[in-house]
């Protein structure tokens, strides 16, 4: 498991040193970025990246190979969200396996984010499969999730059970579970109860000063409960887009959808280098969490986009999935981790990344299909 020196020692430095250089990677000289009017990805180019990230999964631990525990939750999702697009139940008994494997420790840890990660992967497989069970474990997960939050800075979860950080990304994710469960919830109590979570959290978290007055996220408190205005890492530009979609179906208001538009502008505009292809501050070298970062964002942006259409988020999607697999991919379909190329080691991280782009792109194309 990740310590706070390997997350935020190693990424935050990165960071500084990308701030200071504003050097984004870029295709060689004998490409060019992405054409103005991107392509929606072909079904097979987005199978065979599929294919590629299974060639990592490993069934005996349920897990994929050459990545971490919270990021295996996120090439669930990848994989979950691939199978919903296209309808298809190939991959169903790999998320059964995933569970049957690790079902042991509930998806517990001591990362209130593990957690949220791993609850999300389950509300999508319940989405997916329509099994009870999965419903029930993030059911479970969020329950375990609740004993993060304290009066501490005025509310909000902590990161880890030793409490000694509260920030964006495990606060985001408190949301989205929330919101998700309520609109999911078969009685009428546990839909109040969940929404009541959803709605103290989104509360808290946006006066919490870590959403910036350029509407970036920060990655979280100091002790004094002040903005750290640390790293605007991407994912905190993404999950809370998720959160207050669902919120908005809860409630029937578009003022949490209001207020995802902001971040999700801000992201676009300040995260991106040339072609509008979004970066991470840590490249080239985003260690093993920063890796899986801008696919959780492009993912959660499809998610608001579905809500509220735009084209600014159309374009964004498709010219990012239109550029990782024209610079970003081997001839093996591995894709790595700088989305403008070139796809330097891939592994299941970049892999699942660069999928959720994918993912996301083929979703517009069969929503114009059906136009």
């Amino acid at each position: 498991m990740r310590s706070v020196a390997s997350r935020f020692c190693a990424l935050f430095f990165a960071g500084l040193f990308f701030a200071s250089t504003t050097s984004f990677a870029r295709p060689s000289a004998s490409n060019s970025l992405p054409a103005a009017r991107p392509h929606p990805p072909s079904l097979a180019a987005v199978r065979q990246a599929v294919a590629k990230l299974q060639s990592w999964y490993d069934p005996k631990t349920g897990l994929w190979k050459t990545t971490g525990w919270w990021n295996s939750a996120n090439a669930l999702t990848a994989l979950i969200d691939y199978s919903r697009v296209t309808r298809s139940s190939r991959y169903e008994s790999v998320v059964a396996q995933t569970y049957a494997v690790n079902i042991h420790s509930g998806f517990i840890n001591q990362y209130y984010d593990d957690e949220g990660w791993w609850a999300l992967a389950w509300v999508d497989a319940y989405d997916l499969t329509g099994q009870q069970r999965y419903l029930e474990t993030a059911e479970h997960i969020f329950t375990n999730m609740t004993g993060g939050w304290d009066d501490t800075c005025g509310g909000g979860i902590w990161w880890s059970k030793k409490r000694a950080y509260k920030n964006a990304i495990a606060n985001e994710l408190f949301l989205s579970v929330a919101a998700h469960l309520s609109n999911r919830a078969s009685t009428g109590r546990e839909r109040s109860e969940y929404a009541s979570w959803a709605k103290r959290e989104w509360n808290w978290f946006r006066r919490s000063g870590m959403i910036e007055h350029d509407h970036l996220i920060s990655d979280g408190l100091t002790s004094a409960c002040k903005d750290n205005h640390k790293t605007k890492w991407s994912y905190n530009q993404g999950v809370i887009l998720g959160g207050l979609a669902e919120l908005a179906r809860q409630d029937h208001s578009r003022r949490p959808l209001r207020a995802a538009a902001k971040i999700a502008n801000a992201a676009i505009r300040h995260l991106t280098g040339p072609g509008n292809i979004l970066h991470e501050p840590c490249e080239p070298d985003c260690g093993a969490d920063g890796s899986q970062f801008k696919g959780i964002f492009v993912r959660n942006l499809a998610v608001l986009n579905r809500s509220t259409p735009r084209k600014r988020y159309r374009r964004f999607i498709l010219r990012n999935a239109d550029s990782i697999l024209g610079y970003d991919q081997t001839p093996d379909h591995a894709l790595g981790l700088v989305w403008s190329g070139p796809p330097g080691k891939p592994n299941a991280s970049t892999q699942s990344s660069a999928l959720d782009a994918l993912v996301a792109a083929l979703q517009i194309s069969k929503q114009e299909s059906h136009q």
